[in-house]
């Protein structure tokens, strides 16, 4: 396992926790092994090195390092949020060298742990049946899934994350609407009530209503949302496949919205009230 963060820490704890022997790399953090170079020679061949870093450069650097220290009928599985397009170009690359690549989708979080990861994986049969008593072991019962050839698994959690954004923006503007209700509404209570048998229960209400125990009204809870690319990469999908996708492009705008500090928009439409209608403009 290449890095211990969050992600990382848990799947080996989880792994090892199931019998299996898991050796480890990260810089950061006190491992087994010192270098990539060392991580390799501390394993049987054929290896498996599970790549759990943050996508983009890092994780590129990682993969362009072992190609070069890895041997013949190794296999590379890398579990972080990539593009899939990267990762259809690193299977021909792994390819070139005789080396396998498994994509694998992750979703769990830090609860992955305790209740097992969901796991969708993209890969040559041969390497993905290989690892295959690793991917159960690492998911929850029917959590785990080979759902087609390299680039599939992470396309797929690209996908399931655009439909991530949408659920969550759904959740945030019902409950602001229910904020600002005269009503008085208890919205830990809610959330608690939605999830004993409602059509829209779920983990992520679950969570919500944990969110409100610990922090009850959200207060000290600033409205800043970042996203971390897959909402865009599964609109630019659909733009190119000429695929509506309405609820997630307005769940991605939302979370550029709740950056601003003011919205330069809303001074447009202010200031254009004023001039055609004379209304009060608002100044600093």
């Amino acid at each position: 396992m290449v890095g211990l963060g969050r992600m990382g820490a848990g799947m080996t704890e989880r792994l090892r926790n199931a019998g299996h022997t898991v050796q480890t790399f990260d810089p950061n953090v006190e491992s087994t092994a010192s270098s990539l170079e060392e991580l390799a020679g501390q394993l049987e061949p054929p290896r498996a090195v599970w790549v759990m870093v943050p996508a983009g450069d890092v994780t590129e650097g990682v993969f362009q390092q072992l190609l070069g220290i890895l041997e013949p009928d190794d296999t590379i599985v890398e579990g972080g949020n990539s593009n899939f397009r990267d990762s259809l170009r690193r299977g021909e690359e792994a390819g070139a060298r005789d080396l396998h690549f498994v994509d694998a989708g992750v979703s769990g979080g830090i609860w992955g742990l305790r209740e097992g990861f969901c796991l969708m994986v993209g890969g040559d049969a041969e390497a993905v049946g290989r690892l295959e008593p690793v991917f159960l072991d690492l998911a929850p019962e029917g959590g785990y899934a080979h759902v087609g050839k390299g680039g599939s698994g992470h396309f797929t959690k690209m996908v399931h994350n655009g439909i991530e954004y949408g659920i969550m923006q759904a959740y945030a503007e019902g409950f602001e609407l229910m904020q600002a209700s005269e009503l008085g509404l208890d919205l830990r209570q809610v959330a608690a009530l939605w999830n004993r048998g409602s059509v829209v229960r779920s983990w992520l209400l679950e969570l919500l209503e944990s969110a409100f125990e610990q922090h009850p009204g959200l207060e000290g809870i600033r409205g800043w949302v970042q996203d971390s690319g897959e909402g865009r990469w599964t609109i630019q999908e659909a733009v190119d496949h000429a695929v509506p996708l309405p609820a997630i492009s307005a769940a991605l705008f939302a979370r550029f919205a709740s950056r601003q500090d003011e919205s330069f928009a809303a001074k447009v439409n202010s200031a254009l009230r004023g001039q055609f209608g004379g209304h009060d403009v608002p100044t600093e």
